[in-house]
């Protein structure tokens, strides 16, 4: 019986550091699902790289030159059928975080993030969800205001409002399952609900909706 291999995600690595992009390529190339299918100096090589190259998930530095990883970000997203981005950095600092969402990134990690973490992004980008790094409710509330304000706290029982904040922090579906004992698929049934409450489909829209609205 012939022996089927399971799929690997392809990566797009974008960093205008050669030592960062080694680094990455030998961290990632030791998971078995994972597979470096191009390498970048900057956004404008990243971009025509991928014109001939099929890519599952994009990894991308935020600083680089010519053209930065914010902006190669908003271009890919205007491209049907373009890869999710996970943009990295060094900076700590919130304003990174909401222009990365801005942007229409899927992912967003501080560099010194645990190799655990780094995995588990591309894993949950690759799938389709979203994994933003925590950022400032105060920044937040600043930068986006919703009309609906009258969204009553009461809508959300105790354990969604939990879910809520652990996604805020940043955790996966696997990690929320853990910390409040469920399964993941429980997870995912949690946050169809608090989608449909807060009428968005994406999580980290939702975070930013719940931080405005005072749910969190």
């Amino acid at each position: 019986m012939t022996r089927v291999e399971p799929l690997r995600i392809r990566i797009a690595l974008a960093d205008d550091q050669a030592l960062v992009r080694g680094g990455l390529k030998a961290l990632l190339g030791g998971f078995a699902q994972f597979e470096i299918a191009l390498e970048a100096a900057d956004g404008e090589e990243l971009l025509q790289a991928l014109h001939g190259t099929a890519v599952d998930v994009v990894l991308c530095d935020v600083r680089m030159p010519r053209l930065d990883g914010f902006e190669a970000c908003a271009r890919l997203r205007r491209i049907a059928g373009a890869p999710p981005v996970i943009l990295l950095t060094t900076f700590d600092d919130p304003g990174l975080a909401l222009r990365a969402i801005e942007c229409g990134a899927s992912g967003f990690l501080m560099k010194d993030a645990s190799p655990l973490e780094l995995v588990e992004t591309i894993e949950e980008v690759a799938a389709g969800r979203s994994v933003i790094a925590p950022v400032a409710t105060d920044a937040i509330r600043e930068r986006y205001a919703y009309r609906d304000r009258n969204l009553p706290n009461d809508r959300f029982n105790k354990r969604e409002i939990d879910i809520l904040r652990l996604l805020a922090g940043g955790y996966t579906n696997r990690e929320i399952g853990q910390v409040i004992h469920v399964t993941e698929g429980t997870v995912k049934n949690y946050l169809m609900d608090i989608f449909d409450k807060l009428g968005t489909r994406d999580r980290t829209r939702a975070v930013l909706k719940a931080i405005t609205l005072k749910i969190i």
